[in-house]
């Protein structure tokens, strides 16, 4: 017979967060939120992360409520009992299948899975060549999420004279709230922090040598709502200027780029790429908002060493992630191991399988912390 113990946890939290999404259900319907985007789009996230852990919650609820007439029924003996204990057996598997779905779901995860990114892309050292090789990055960002159905924005760009970015900054955006938060936008990109290598022969090198460079990649989880980080003007210096392209070519004749420096942290941002000063501050508050709410994260992280591991992974800036060796056509991810001869796809947007490879790598991480943390 099976062994049903498993099916007697206790999963108060499982029922708790079901109150919570049927109350968010109710919320995402009234007036004020249907009139409110970025609160509709706040809880329209919360609900689908809620929902991965409600639906495996009604599925053991059922399985246990079969199972609990099925045993009724058979202790209650007569002829029903002897024509259904063979079923029994079955029943059990399958609620204590569903409570092991059920405990893997709530599994602590990455709350910002579901919301969209800021990346950036800088040039390293390599000159030119780090320069076009960080925008091969950004074109194959660009086609992982036309791939994906997500939206992009080039909000920022500093370009060199052969086409390369010495830095460039892309909003990716999803046009919906996924169902599954594995899906979402940061939940896939959050992998690419890091410094990414190149090996090739630069289109500068007239003997054909093999030449290493690298780009790094900052990865910065959205700000939905404003009013999620508080910013006090106080703390702001706003400095406009007259934008300029490559070789200090002017673009236009108006003062509309904008530098903000937050004076607390120090953190800067100019933003050029738009004709209006208006539209060019708006761009840097969300790049603005985006690093001072990765900093608290970085911040909570580091004082919390057990607490969200593999964001602290990613966000180590100084940690070589990955490396692109075009002579040999293979891409090699150092976190994983991961390895395929499939390069010029990758660079073509098939990044899936390398950052599944690292969505593995995580998912198997948190169970055995998870079954770790149970046998204390």
């Amino acid at each position: 017979m099976a062994d049903v113990s498993a099916t007697n946890d206790d999963f108060s939290a499982a029922e708790a967060m079901y109150g919570e999404y049927r109350d968010i259900e109710q919320q995402m319907a009234s007036p004020d939120v249907l009139a409110n985007p970025a609160k509709l789009k706040s809880l329209g996230r919360r609900y689908s992360e809620l929902g991965r852990v409600v639906s495996r919650y009604e599925k053991y609820q059922a399985a246990q409520a079969d199972l609990d007439d099925m045993r009724e029924i058979i202790n209650a003996g007569g002829e029903d009992a002897e024509l259904f204990k063979d079923e029994l057996p079955a029943l059990e598997q399958r609620a204590i299948e569903a409570a092991e779905d059920l405990r893997d779901a709530l599994i602590p995860r990455d709350p910002d899975d579901s919301r969209d990114v800021i990346l950036e892309v800088k040039a390293g050292e390599g000159g030119e060549e780090s320069a076009l090789f960080a925008a091969d990055l950004l074109r194959m960002y660009e086609r992982f999420a036309e791939q994906k159905g997500w939206a992009t924005q080039i909000l920022s760009a500093t370009t060199t004279e052969l086409g390369g970015y010495k830095d460039v900054q892309l909003a990716i955006k999803s046009k919906s709230v996924p169902e599954n938060p594995e899906d979402g936008v940061w939940a896939q990109m959050k992998w690419e922090a890091g410094v990414h290598r190149v090996q090739r022969v630069p289109v500068t090198e007239s003997q054909g040598r093999i030449h290493t460079s690298a780009a790094g990649v900052l990865v910065f989880a959205e700000v939905d709502d404003p009013g999620e980080i508080e910013i006090n003007d106080n703390d702001l210096r706003i400095d406009v200027f007259r934008s300029s392209g490559p070789g200090g070519q002017s673009v236009n004749t108006t003062d509309s780029a904008v530098r903000i420096t937050h004076l607390p942290t120090g953190i800067t941002v100019s933003m050029q790429d738009e004709k209006s000063q208006i539209k060019n501050r708006e761009s840097a508050m969300r790049v603005l908002r985006a690093r001072l709410r990765q900093k608290q994260l970085e911040e909570q992280a580091a004082a919390e060493a057990e607490q969200r591991r593999s964001q602290v992974r990613t966000v180590d800036r100084s940690e070589r992630v990955r490396t692109y060796n075009f002579p040999e056509n293979r891409i090699s991810d150092h976190r994983t191991g991961y390895k395929a001869y499939n390069l010029d796809a990758v660079l073509n947007g098939e990044l899936q399988p390398v950052i599944e490879s690292l969505q593995h790598m995580d998912e198997n991480e948190r169970l055995e912390a998870a079954a770790a943390q149970a046998n204390k």
